[in-house]
């Protein structure tokens, strides 16, 4: 399956609607899986094609409803119902997470990661089983592969960001998440945090004057309909947990967890390297949109970060041990 750029910002319709299997009969677990991106971005795509292969090799016995684009409610939302079993499935971002298990936040220190060779190496290794091992404990399972979400631009509706001096006092929309605010805090911004359901009319409405995403989204959300600027600052990355209510798991019969968890991670295998390519290309696209690129000093952010305390205040947080998995995959950071 390729994807395209003209797939990704056509808006395809394949999932406009909860995707439901016709059935000889009703499956015997019949789970939903939601997640807060768009029905043309390749998590959606990849799912549906996950879900087709989960049905065909189960025989029928396990049926995935796929609810798309905050159908089911905001990341805080579908958190919560995840946690109790209104939702089986859902993809988050572990900044988000990180507010019902801190120790997610890990992943998305500024300035961590200067390529996705390192991202990998990270994720894939003790970093990633870090991770799960700490969302083990909240009664969630992640699956083995995070996916990928890209390394984060901003973007403004007011000015380009060339430099940390930019940042002063600039209101900036993040994610709700304790990280992302102290880092945005930290290079003297302004922060807002606002699920991304309501992003783009925070944007269109200047409650804030800019935002912060991979270019995928920006593209698959439109952003860039109420953004004039595009920064490019790589200044975090950022991936999807796939997680699964723990009862919800545990109910699936051992042989049914091994085929969904291997067709779930090569799923997220897929839709990393459609994520990366995508970022690679689809800037052409949203210039033609009239979006106005520009590059950054990452140099002066890194430096204002450091001056703030943010690396040092974060390995307080999230431990000695914890951030010597991070920094054997970084190098030094604080």
């Amino acid at each position: 399956m390729k994807i395209t750029r003209r797939k990704l910002l056509a808006g395809t319709g394949a999932l406009a609607v909860p995707a439901r299997y016709a059935l000889a009969q009703a499956a015997e677990f019949s789970y939903k899986y939601a997640n807060n991106l768009p029905v043309a971005h390749p998590m959606n795509l990849r799912a549906k094609e996950m879900a087709d292969a989960i049905h065909a090799e189960t025989k029928g016995r396990v049926e995935i409803q796929i609810f798309p684009n905050n159908q089911l409610g905001s990341d805080t939302d579908m958190l919560s119902q995840v946690r109790s079993g209104g939702i089986d499935f859902f993809t988050l971002s572990g900044l988000i997470l990180s507010t019902l298990v801190p120790a997610a936040a890990i992943t998305g220190i500024g300035f961590a990661f200067g390529d996705y060779d390192a991202v990998w190496k990270a994720l894939d290794g003790d970093l990633g089983a870090h991770v799960r091992k700490e969302i083990a404990k909240s009664n969630l399972v992640a699956m083995d592969r995070i996916w990928d979400n890209g390394f984060r631009q901003i973007t403004s509706s007011s000015k380009p960001i060339q430099t940390a001096d930019d940042l002063k006092g600039f209101k900036i929309r993040v994610p709700v998440s304790p990280l992302w605010t102290s880092m945005f805090k930290a290079l003297d911004a302004s922060p807002a945090s606002i699920n991304f359901s309501e992003v783009y009319s925070a944007l269109q409405s200047k409650v804030v004057d800019g935002q912060e995403n991979p270019l995928a989204i920006i593209a698959t959300a439109k952003l860039y309909e109420v953004q004039k600027y595009c920064s490019l600052t790589n200044h975090m990355w950022d991936g999807f947990w796939f997680l699964a209510n723990g009862k919800a798991w545990e109910r699936l019969p051992e042989d049914l967890r091994a085929i969904v968890a291997r067709q779930v991670n090569a799923a997220g295998m897929k839709e990393r390297v459609d994520v990366a390519a995508l970022n690679a290309t689809v800037q052409k696209d949203l210039a033609a949109k009239g979006l106005v690129f520009n590059q950054t000093q990452a140099d002066s952010f890194r430096d204002r970060m450091r001056k703030a305390g943010f690396y040092a205040e974060w390995k307080a947080k999230f431990g000695d041990e914890a951030w010597a998995i991070l920094e054997r995959s970084t190098g030094k950071l604080a």
